[in-house]
């Protein structure tokens, strides 16, 4: 994953990104949940390839399941 996905604090603040890019894995997990399918996030982000999206996937499957989810009111 770390050959994929970057977390740098001098790009997007620090967000995790898509290493050599500017775009956020909120960004792709956001247009998947909108109903994007990969092809579509691959359209809208040219400079990806396939297995970016997928790692953004796994990236965020992993962050989720090391943090504590606190149930919002």
């Amino acid at each position: 994953m770390e050959d994929r996905i970057s977390v740098d604090p001098t790009v997007c603040s620090g967000k995790s990104c898509i290493r050599g890019t500017r775009i956020m894995v909120k960004n792709i997990l956001g247009l998947i949940a909108g109903g994007y399918t990969i092809e579509k996030v691959l359209e809208a982000y040219p400079e990806l390839i396939r297995e970016d999206v997928a790692e953004a996937l796994n990236y965020a499957s992993q962050v989720i399941d090391e943090e504590k989810v606190v149930r919002r009111a």
